[in-house]
């Protein structure tokens, strides 16, 4: 498995079935303890903390967090937006750009006719509208075409297998 460390220096690590078994308790649980974990895995607790320990070291754990719902906290409504550029635009340009924007959770680099693809979450579909004027202006954008969200059929932080 590759990930990016620091300064996007992408770091190959080599993960064994543990690994695995691990990080995917992981991103089910990230308040696992570590004897939590290892009861499930088949490891001890130390064990399970020097292979976390590593793997963050490696870069392929890069912190732990919460999933949040995030209509409970207002944002109802998502859209993903497909960016058409001017030219040869950087892509270091377009997510300079779009970052400024903090309803963008995520933006992409992407094949096809579009330039980008941004994922944006809003509160309703003027916020919506709102976001996607603010990023239309900026001037290495030629067009942008929209999509709405309706429903969420699959929604998983990552592969299980």
């Amino acid at each position: 498995m590759c990930a990016r460390a620091g300064r996007g220096i992408q770091v190959c690590v080599e993960l064994d079935q543990l690994d695995r078994a691990i990080i995917r308790e992981l991103v089910e649980d990230a308040r696992a303890t570590y004897a939590e974990i290892g009861q499930r895995v088949g490891l001890s607790a130390p064990a399970v903390k020097r292979r976390v320990d590593r793997l963050q070291e490696k870069g392929a754990i890069k912190g732990f967090t919460v999933r949040v719902d995030p209509a409970a906290l207002g944002w109802t409504t998502e859209a993903y937006v497909e960016l058409f550029c001017r030219g040869k635009t950087s892509p270091a340009d377009i997510a300079t750009a779009v970052a400024r924007n903090p309803e963008v959770v995520s933006a992409c680099t992407i094949t096809g006719e579009a330039d980008a693809l941004l994922h944006i979450r809003a509160t309703d579909m003027r916020h919506v509208e709102q976001v996607i004027e603010r990023i239309a202006a900026e001037e290495f954008v030629v067009r942008t075409k929209s999509s709405i969200v309706l429903s969420r059929l699959v929604d998983t932080p990552l592969p299980t297998s």
